[in-house]
């Protein structure tokens, strides 16, 4: 995980405060606020139909919202929708693409659109073929391109004019390893110099790659901030789990003089051999690691097999999260009436 870089005086690039989308009746976005900072770059995450591709299209002046406000680097989404778009380089989930076009040709288009004068296109072009790993197709027809070539150029034409602030709706979807990782390294050079907000399935590339990250679900944010703070705020701070022979109780009294916080979450019933999967919490940061194995292997009560300290990942930390925010919506759903019993 990179280090964030410190933008705690930094005004907000994109600030986005009590943003509603309605569609026919149903809610797509619900109340949601939240801001990013200049130079920084955020994990825009949810589930299929959580309204993230909403709030994105509303961030770029392409879809107007409900109610709410939004500004990217103090203009107004609303009011001042052709000159937020000079300040946003946006990449959909489904890039169009001109398949007929050359790739150096669609820039350059692509550029004069933007208002970029010939003089500066020539060797911007340049430059991006070199940083997107572009220039040995430069003169190729995109249609006949990969998926992996087609998703760079899309990037490429997005930070082109180096506008301030980028979106990118899922840039790694349809992309092998090693694309993944071009991608990514291309994501993180940009740390400093442009505000973006990224939204993927691939939540390991969004723990590697952005300074925080924002969840919704069902239209309402459910976690928000750094992935080392959401992992301790919603999974604890360490998880083991121990392979060894012994009863729940002796295992409970050895731990409990090692960390008193330290106590047993769950246990799997004996294999054909005797030995169960024990799982232990604690909300202490310290590791225990070398403690559990000394105290297990010196204690003839215990034949200990494997020990090993679980490393929650994002992806604990976005099933947590929505887990979470399903249970608050069944609890407020009204529960049916049950029927009077029959005499």
């Amino acid at each position: 995980m990179q280090v964030a870089p410190n933008m705690s005086d930094s005004p907000a690039a994109i600030a986005v405060s009590h943003l509603v989308k309605n569609y026919a009746g149903v809610t797509a976005v619900s109340n949601i606020s939240f801001s990013v900072a200049q130079g920084e770059i955020l994990g825009f995450l949810g589930p299929n139909g959580a309204g993230k591709s909403t709030t994105m299209r509303i961030l770029t002046g392409f879809l107007p919202a409900t109610a709410g406000t939004v500004e990217i680097c103090g203009h107004s989404v609303a009011t001042e929708t052709a000159a937020v778009k000079r300040l946003i380089g946006y990449m959909p989930e489904n890039n169009p693409l001109p398949e007929d076009m050359r790739v150096s040709e669609y820039l350059y288009y692509r550029g004069r659109l933007k208002e970029m004068s010939r003089r500066q296109l020539g060797p911007r072009i340049d430059e991006l073929l070199e940083l997107c790993d572009l220039k040995r197709v430069r003169h190729r027809i995109i249609g006949k391109l990969s998926k992996g070539f087609r998703q760079r150029i899309g990037i490429a034409e997005a930070i082109l004019a180096e506008p301030p602030v980028i979106i990118m709706d899922e840039p790694t979807i349809g992309l092998d390893p090693h694309q993944i990782l071009i991608v990514r390294d291309l994501i993180a050079r940009l740390r400093g110099r442009m505000t973006v907000i990224i939204s993927s399935h691939i939540l390991p590339e969004i723990e590697m790659t952005c300074d925080r990250v924002l969840i919704i679900n069902q239209g309402r944010v459910v976690a928000a901030g750094e992935p080392a703070a959401l992992k301790r705020e919603l999974l604890g701070h360490a998880r083991y789990e121990v392979e060894v022979m012994a009863e729940s109780a002796d295992l409970a009294a050895v731990i409990a003089t090692i960390e008193p916080s330290l106590e047993i979450t769950a246990e799997t019933t004996p294999d054909a051999t005797g030995f169960r999967t024990f799982e232990l919490s604690t909300h202490h940061e310290s590791d225990f690691s070398e403690d559990l194995l000394r105290a297990l292997a010196s204690d003839e009560r215990f034949r200990l097999r494997a020990l090993s300290r679980a490393n929650p990942t994002l992806e604990d930390v976005f099933l947590a999260a929505t887990k979470r925010s399903w249970d608050v919506i069944d609890r407020a759903a009204p529960k049916p009436a049950t029927a009077p019993p029959q005499p």
